[in-house]
């Protein structure tokens, strides 16, 4: 069983119901308890930096993400939830993040169109579990005027381009991260979602 953590600031149920597209069981919520018996965690997300710290914070959940990473079990942030994996944001402040992934999320600058919205690319960096049947020039579907920034670009999957090279998917030991929506993403993005069922399968199994 796959848990969507519900901290009231995510497409829950568009998550959730791509999931049961693939035939996967997932189940959205706010329960720490829950969250720690799952055999994978999804942490979705839209909106701010800050208040999705806070909310974490105050549901109890942090440290429950926290112990569920160090148990080994896989944890794939989407979008703001990505994000939230890193160390430290410059969203409307100085914030920190979680910290599983060591790197910083950064907001865009430039004379360019921001947000970035639409349509882009991936480039493939690494082979993965996460990015099977995925490949260089597959289009997915991004909503974000931040971006993660790193300390060791190894982490990074696959980019894509966005007036530079922007991280798309992250993954570090049992944690990913996807900057774009795979629920919104068509056949891609579930395929995604259902690599990332399967890895979760496979722990459990070993």
């Amino acid at each position: 069983m796959i848990a969507v953590i519900d901290y009231g600031m995510g497409n829950l149920r568009s998550v959730e119901n791509a999931f049961a597209h693939v035939g996967e069981q997932a189940i959205v919520t706010g329960d720490p308890k829950l969250v720690e018996c799952a055999d994978g965690v999804v942490l979705p997300g839209v909106g701010a930096f800050g208040d999705a710290m806070f909310n974490l914070r105050q549901i109890g959940m942090l440290e429950a993400i926290k112990r569920v990473a160090r148990q080994g079990k896989p944890l794939l942030g989407i979008c703001l939830g990505m994000q939230l994996l890193f160390s430290m944001s410059e969203e409307h402040g100085t914030h920190v993040g979680i910290g599983l992934i060591p790197g910083h999320v950064k907001r865009f600058r430039g004379n360019f169109k921001i947000p970035h919205v639409g349509w882009n690319d991936l480039r493939m960096a690494e082979r993965h579990p996460l990015l099977e049947d995925v490949k260089t020039g597959d289009y997915v579907y991004f909503v974000h005027s931040y971006y993660v920034q790193p300390m060791d670009t190894k982490v990074i999957l696959a980019a894509t381009d966005y007036n530079g090279q922007v991280p798309a998917i992250v993954g570090r030991g049992n944690v990913f991260g996807i900057q774009f929506h795979p629920e919104k993403s068509g056949a891609i993005g579930l395929r995604m979602l259902e690599n990332f069922a399967g890895i979760c399968r496979k722990e459990v199994v070993s």
